[in-house]
Order: structure tokens, then sequence, then C-alpha cells
């Protein structure tokens, strides 16, 4: 199987190691940055182009975008990790419908074009007879869409609900374990490189909600957009909050829940109970799926990370590679 990997950031470098590091007859043709491309129909030097972005460097060459790895190079399926924009889906966006058009099957971590405009991008690739893949899109190394699409294929989905955030999750667990302030516990956060030095997109909720739109529409068969979500996040929530909580043997975690009957999108901190599985701790995530004919089954996780996220990318190459589909 041939690939063009679009972003080279944290997961692109994690997708590469793991091909280096296992035997999964993959070969890289197109490989691209924010500031660079290389394209070689014979096979990237991939151990090489790592050492490069370790000291810095461009991983590749400066007249050479992602725009024309994309167009130009020889491969099967395009992989697209470069970061989510959550307001236009693009640059990722116009890659992804590009690459469905060149009747190459796409993989992706990108949140952003799946939550925006996934009914036109599943119709654009079932046009040209090719895979659509997005696992990585929501919690990381949890299986879940597959899990849901695949192994619950039949039921139906009364509720979801779960942990979606690692940030928040890492915040909450610490301040109920510590004591500690929102402001402290993010600043920890910070240090660990669990929090961006923008938190925004995670304690405001947007991160988790994204995804619930994801699972919304290409899970349930809702038609739901950011805006559809009820959202608060957790930069209001104090110490006596979580003592609070904490008599009552309960603890206070960023809920993101579907109800699909409802048409109901909402993230907001809830009281659980101690006991309840949704407790995780750190940075884990978890999903509770509540349906008829499975009874509730609770996923739990790795949500984030180089190597937990190319765990998710390396699950849907392997996947259509095991379909022997036309230019597998």
């Amino acid at each position: 199987m041939r690939i063009a990997l679009l972003g080279f950031g944290s997961v692109g470098r994690g997708i590469a190691r793991a091909i280096l590091a296992k035997d999964l007859s993959i070969t890289v043709t197109g490989l691209a940055d924010s500031r660079s491309g290389l394209i070689d129909p014979d096979g990237i030097d991939l151990a090489a182009a790592l050492a490069r972005k370790g000291n810095g460097d461009p991983c590749g060459l400066p007249d050479t975008s992602p725009a024309d790895v994309v167009a130009k190079a020889d491969y099967d399926v395009l992989v697209e990790v470069t970061p989510t924009n959550v307001e236009t889906a693009e640059p990722a966006l116009g890659h992804i419908r590009e690459a469905l058009r060149r009747h190459k099957h796409v993989v992706t971590s990108n949140k952003g074009p799946i939550a925006i405009a996934y009914p036109e991008l599943r119709a654009l690739a079932e046009a040209n007879g090719v895979f659509l893949k997005y696992e990585a899109t929501v919690c990381g190394a949890i299986p879940l869409i597959h899990a849901l699409q695949e192994g619950l294929a039949g039921n139906t989905i009364s509720r979801l609900y779960g942990v979606f955030n690692g940030t928040c999750n890492y915040i909450l667990t610490r301040m109920a374990a510590e004591g500690l302030t929102y402001e402290q516990a993010l600043a920890e956060a910070r240090e660990l490189g669990y929090a961006e030095a923008d938190p925004t997109y995670d304690v405001e909720g947007i991160d988790a909600a994204i995804k619930l739109v994801i699972l919304a529409n290409t899970i349930l068969g809702m038609q739901t957009t950011l805006a559809d979500v009820e959202r608060t996040g957790i930069t209001l929530l104090t110490p006596d909050a979580l003592q609070l909580a904490e008599d009552q043997d309960c603890t206070i975690r960023l809920i993101g829940e579907i109800v699909p009957e409802a048409g109901a999108l909402r993230v907001s901190p809830r009281l659980i109970p101690e006991v309840h599985p949704l407790v995780v701790e750190g940075t884990l995530n978890a999903v509770s799926v509540e349906t008829d004919l499975a009874g509730e089954l609770t996923f739990i996780g790795k949500g984030a990370g180089s190597t937990e996220t190319a765990s998710a990318v390396i699950g849907d190459l392997l996947y259509i590679q095991s379909r022997h589909v036309q230019g597998s």
C-alpha cells in the first residue's frame, strides 16, 4: 500500500515511527508539513525525514506544498493529519476532496472536515468507489467508531455519553485530588504538555462538542453542527464545588452526551458517583453507550497522544488494505 502523509507534527511523526517499527507493507510516496513537501514514487526515507524534523528543519523541499503532494503524488491512500480548523475545515477539507476526486482512499484524524462536511465527503467517496475512514477523530486509541459501526451494527443506540477530552479530565482530577484551583491545575497541565498555551478549545468544551457532532452525524444519522451543541466548559469550577461533590461520594467530570430521540447534544460539567465507570483518572477518555440489544457498554482508553492516535490511523489503513479494493 502506498500512502501520502499530510501533516508531520506529533501525529504524523507517530505514524511514521509506527510504519518503521512494524512490517506493515506501507510505502510513503508523498509527505508534507506546513513548510515543505516530498514526492518519491519509490518511497520516502522516513528515518531521514524524522531526523530532519527532530533538528527543527522542514521534512522536505520548500517548493513542494501539501496541495502538490495531494494532486501529484502516486498513492493509494491520503492520510490527512494536519491541525484541525473547526470554522472552515480548511485546508484539510480541500485536500480530502481532491484525493477522493482522484479515486484515492482517505484516512484522517482531522475533526474539521468530518464535522463540517461529512455527508458531502461520504457521497464523494461512494461516487468514486473509495473509503473515507476517520477513527482517529474521536477518542484517540479507543476504537469507538469501529465498535459502533461494526461491532454494534443492528443495535439501536438510545444514549451515548462520556469523557471526551483528556485535558479537562486531567484538570478536574487534579482539582479533586489535591484541592487545586482551576488556574493551578491548568498551569500544571501546561507544564506537562497536556494543555496548549491557549486552552480555550479544550476547557470551553469545544473539542468535546465537535466529537459529539462527528458521532451524531456519522453514526446516529443526525444532521447537526457545532452550534447545535449546548456547551458549558470547566473554567468556573472551584475547589469548593469538587469538595461538595466528594462529600456526596461523587465527583465532577466534563461529560458530552447525545440523546438521539430527543435530538439533544450537550457538553457540561456533571456530578457523577465516584464508582461510575466514567470516573477515569488523568488524561483518559471514557464513553458509555446504551443500546437495546447489547445493553450498556463502556469504552476506556487514551484519547490523545502521538502513538495512540497513530494506532487509530494504522487501524484504518489496515482495514482498507484488507478489503483488497481496486488501487490497494
